[in-house]
């Protein structure tokens, strides 16, 4: 089974997309907009401080009547990010993901961010492995 680390190497999407958290929600939604994804990392330098998802945006903008425009990121962001370490499996990082509820897990190396694995990359390589594995078994039953 692969890891976090194998996984984040074999991704066609690489870079690690943040705002900073004075940055507004608009901004954000630009940045996700222009780059096809569904959160973004809050990031004071190097160091991680947050992550703001679509579903953030939804219970934390749109229902309470705020305005993308005029919210900073630190107001609404989710300040305690669970991460993924690096030699952790993609069972790992499914069972964290599925535990807490949420769609993006980023993977950190000490204090350093390596990327961030969604849902959807840890489905498709959970696919590829059980395709390879019923395709090794069909050859070995038919010799």
């Amino acid at each position: 089974m692969k890891t976090a680390r194998q996984l984040l190497q074999e991704k066609s999407r690489q870079g690690i997309f943040s705002v900073a958290p004075n940055a507004t929600v608009y901004q954000a939604l630009q940045l996700m907009a222009e780059k096809d994804i569904g959160a973004v990392l809050v990031m004071e330098g190097e160091r991680l401080v947050g992550i703001f998802s679509e579903r953030d945006y939804a219970r934390k903008v749109v229902l309470q009547g705020k305005t993308s425009a005029g919210t900073p990121i630190a107001d609404i962001m989710t300040r305690r990010v669970v991460f993924a370490k690096p030699s952790q499996t993609i069972d790992d990082c499914m069972a964290i993901m599925s535990e807490k509820r949420f769609r993006h897990l980023p993977v950190m190396d000490d204090s350093r961010v390596l990327g961030v694995l969604s849902i959807t990359d840890l489905v498709r390589e959970q696919i590829a492995e059980q395709q390879y594995l019923i395709e090794q078994l069909e050859h070995y039953i038919h010799g």
